[in-house]
């Protein structure tokens, strides 16, 4: 006999997927990440170039999740299409963007919209990106700029992982990354960004209609025996900082892959060599969303929570199925226990680019040929779309 867990279904809940524009659209050559992939000596595997060519393609993206089954997709805009160089507004691109919500709405799909996913304009980059002594201003003016196409959109993202951002540009500052790769956060970094976000969603919420937060990256930091205060310390500027920035936002965005374990050194400790690792090395552990929601749940005193990314980097599309149905049992038990989670977006609508790991980690429900860009949906997209229609999870 086979156990079965209830999940809500729509409208009530949100259940979709995410992308990002720059892992989709292609030829973003105006943001700091096609600069940092050009670069001599860059760290990035390989450009983004054409990436799968979603900035043409979108309708049909919109399609393959709607028809699925999905009725949410998260995807971004690009601040440095809109704004190319500095106070030079781009009505068309503005007019793109508006398309995108336009083909969400038209299909039954609510838009989810981030407005900053890691990228800047290069103009602010080069003049100190969030260092740069107007970047709260700045960022604001974009802001109100965007709200000209948010009329009917009532989930904004303001800034993505802003505690990943504040690591990078620790690393970068100071050259200090730990075991793990994850570097101390550059704290004035973190400050602006939590400057920056308040006042986004300030000037969201004068639309009135808008539900404003921004999204965490949760590690899930674990504590190895009597690492407990360590574990803390390392979790606090990583973590905790901006999930108490959230407390007073209409949700925050969970975005769980994996846990972190911290010795009595204070220091991640690595993953034994036992353990199945995915394609970009991380522990296979589906366990990490349902952990993320409780912390998160406890940490911003109960804000309600989307989960705005969740998934796993394989070739093997039957374990994506195991970990997704592995994670949603978790979010499940998180709200029997009293979370307030309000959507569940899997990471990625798209085999995408990854950053610096390339095109090599393949997150997708749907697989993209690199050449033709023809998409073909893997099971894992109607595995889904099944259990957002019925609320089932076997």
């Amino acid at each position: 006999m086979t156990d079965q867990i209830t999940l809500p279904t729509a409208p009530d809940f949100l259940w979709g997927a995410s992308t990002a524009a720059h892992q989709i659209e292609g030829g973003n050559v105006n943001s700091d990440w096609w600069a940092k992939e050009h670069v001599a000596g860059t760290l990035c595997a390989e450009s983004s170039g054409d990436a799968v060519d979603s900035y043409h393609r979108y309708p049909e993206d919109v399609r393959l999740l709607a028809d699925a089954g999905l009725s949410a997709y998260r995807f971004s805009i690009e601040w440095a299409r809109i704004e190319p160089a500095e106070g030079e507004i781009s009505r068309a691109q503005l007019a793109h963007y508006r398309r995108m919500i336009d083909t969400c709405l038209a299909a039954g799909v609510t838009p989810v919209v981030t407005l900053l996913h890691f990228t800047l304009p290069r103009w602010f980059a080069e003049r100190g990106g969030w260092f740069a002594p107007d970047a709260v201003d700045a960022f604001s003016r974009y802001v109100e700029i965007a709200t000209d196409i948010l009329g009917d959109v009532h989930h904004v993202v303001t800034i993505n992982e802003p505690n990943i951002t504040s690591m990078m540009l620790g690393a970068s500052r100071r050259t200090n990354l730990d075991a793990a790769g994850l570097a101390a956060p550059d704290q004035a970094a973190s400050e602006v960004q939590a400057t920056a976000h308040r006042r986004a969603v300030e000037i969201l919420h004068g639309l009135g209609h808008v539900r404003a937060g921004w999204t965490i990256a949760n590690q899930v930091f674990q504590a190895a025996p009597g690492a407990e205060a360590a574990r803390d310390g390392y979790a606090y500027p990583r973590e905790d900082f901006f999930l108490e920035v959230a407390r007073g936002d209409d949700f925050v965005g969970v975005q769980s892959y994996l846990r972190t374990v911290i010795g009595a050194d204070g220091e991640p400790v690595p993953a034994g060599d036992d353990v199945e690792r995915t394609l970009t090395g991380w522990e296979y552990y589906p366990q990490a969303l349902g952990e993320a929601l409780g912390y998160t749940h406890r940490i911003t005193g109960g804000v309600p929570m989307i989960v705005t990314e969740n998934g796993i980097a394989t070739a093997d599309d039957s374990r994506r199925i195991d970990y997704t149905r592995d994670a949603l049992a978790g979010m499940a038990r998180a709200m029997a226990g009293g979370c307030r989670v309000e959507g569940y977006l899997h990471w990625s609508l798209l085999d995408n680019y990854e950053w610096m790991s390339g095109f090599a980690p393949t997150f997708g429900l749907v697989a993209v040929d690199r050449t033709t860009f023809e998409r073909t949906p893997k099971p894992s997209l109607a595995w889904l779309g099944k259990v957002a229609r019925t609320g089932e999870l076997p």
